[in-house]
């Protein structure tokens, strides 16, 4: 059989760039080893989405008494959660089926490497082999759960999330490797579950990739909700004591033994690069990633890549984008490529983080003259009323010409907020025009209005 466009997995790069190049009128397939939707919508970024919700209600209601409201005996059941969590992830699967169909994609289940000659061999679950051959063949395989040299994942004793979000019965006690998305998230829903939770983290600061205010004003959330954080540390080996674990951490102040049910390895991903055919076709690779232009074309005509497996950072959203621009240079339209100092960063923790552009180090390290302005929830109105007073929202600018460098967010529904951040900056907007630009009033996005106004020497509610 032969295709205009064939793109090898369904997550949120692989369907997106499907959908997008059956619109522009290409014959279209998709290849997908597992799942429609890939991890993201399987085991990925819905279903985690789904636990974390669980777990804000359980929190609502242990603290319904600040609200004037009474609940008594209120017990969170963890499988009931997890088959909610699935059954979520199982509907958004069936949505993409849906969408394939719409959109008269053939969809083709199995395992695919490419070939020289613009060709895909698809081995299905039953051994049998296939070829099929399209004029354009984009590769979209993802990543999976990096594993440490010296913490094997077993499934049992170290978990990754795959497992962390499924498992039979709720951990009395976990440690958790690595403090990025993955691991806040995780750390969050065990903990408010019920579950000891302890974060070890190399780097200095939890999430490392934010502003250090932001992880700063995490960690000290987290350690107030009990969790306990070790920063600056590393776990040197994971050992089985009983029918748990006992977890050797090396700290600042010397090693530290932690004895726990099960340990979390959320150190990170690694691409699906192996046995998918770059070698036999010549696909050039570095460090792990396909090596690509701006517009996704490898080194081999014919052949793309976009998302986890490409240079930038690993999200949903990036990977859906880069599909896009890359079936329309296809399609022979007029396209820009994407900008990745104007990628937001979202964080589902509780409370949540997110972030667009400049750190403050980063803006100072580049010798950047800046204006900062911060503004707490505290001072909100709107936050005090939902009884949601943690965090802030931290703006950046360029003292000179008023460039929106960067923010970076921490509280309730901030995930929901950055958006506004996006656009201003992709439409080069001033600190002065976000300032004049009204905001309504109770809201938790006035905050940007007014750490805005707090930047140029104007707050009004400091």
């Amino acid at each position: 059989m032969n295709y205009d466009v064939v793109v090898i997995g369904s997550g949120p790069g692989g369907y997106v760039t499907a959908i997008r190049a059956s619109q522009l009128g290409m014959k279209t397939a998709i290849i997908e080893k597992e799942s429609l939707g890939g991890i993201c919508l399987n085991w990925g970024c819905i279903p985690t989405k789904a636990l974390l919700k669980s777990a804000q209600v359980f929190e609502y209601i242990q603290h319904a008494s600040d609200y004037g409201i009474t609940v008594s005996d209120a017990k969170a059941d963890f499988d009931a959660v997890v088959k909610r969590s699935r059954g979520v992830a199982d509907g958004m699967s069936k949505g993409i089926q849906f969408l394939m169909k719409k959109n008269k994609i053939d969809v083709i289940m199995g395992y695919g490497k490419v070939k020289a000659g613009k060709k895909v061999e698809v081995t299905d679950a039953d051994g049998k082999i296939s070829e099929i051959s399209a004029n354009h063949i984009i590769l979209a395989t993802g990543a999976r759960a990096r594993q440490l040299p010296n913490v094997p994942i077993d499934g049992e004793m170290v978990i990754e999330y795959r497992k962390a979000m499924s498992l039979d019965k709720q951990p009395k006690s976990m440690v958790v490797i690595g403090s990025g998305a993955i691991g806040v998230e995780f750390a969050y829903f065990y903990s408010t579950m019920g579950t000891k939770v302890t974060i070890v983290e190399f780097m200095p600061n939890i999430v490392p990739v934010e502003d250090t205010d932001v992880s700063k004003e995490l960690e000290k959330i987290y350690k107030k909700k009990g969790i306990d954080i070790l920063t600056n540390s590393s776990v040197e080996k994971v050992e089985k004591s009983g029918s748990g674990a006992k977890v050797t951490v090396k700290t600042a102040s010397g090693e530290q033994i932690i004895e726990c049910d099960v340990v979390l390895s959320a150190a990170g991903v690694m691409t699906n690069l192996e046995n998918i055919g770059l070698e036999d076709v010549g696909i050039a690779t570095d460090k792990g990633k396909v090596m690509v232009d701006d517009f996704y074309r490898t080194n081999i005509p014919g052949y793309y890549a976009i998302g986890d497996i490409v240079k930038g950072p690993s999200l949903a959203h990036v990977a859906s984008a880069e599909g896009i621009i890359c079936v329309e240079k296809i399609a022979g339209m007029h396209v820009e490529a994407l900008d990745y100092g104007n990628i937001p960063g979202c964080t589902y923790c509780a409370p949540e983080i997110a972030s667009v552009g400049m750190t403050e180090r980063a803006a100072k390290e580049a010798g950047i003259e800046i204006k900062v302005g911060k503004f707490p929830f505290s001072a909100s109105g709107k936050a005090s009323a939902a009884g949601a007073k943690e965090g802030f929202v931290k703006v950046i600018f360029d003292a000179k010409y008023g460039e929106f460098l960067g923010a970076h967010m921490i509280g309730a529904n901030v995930t929901e907020m950055i958006a506004e951040i996006v656009v201003a900056r992709k439409l080069e907007t001033t600190g002065h025009e976000i300032l004049k630009a009204v905001h309504p009033h109770p809201t938790m996005s006035e905050a940007v209005m007014e750490a805005t106004a707090a930047a140029y020497g104007e707050v009004i509610h400091l």
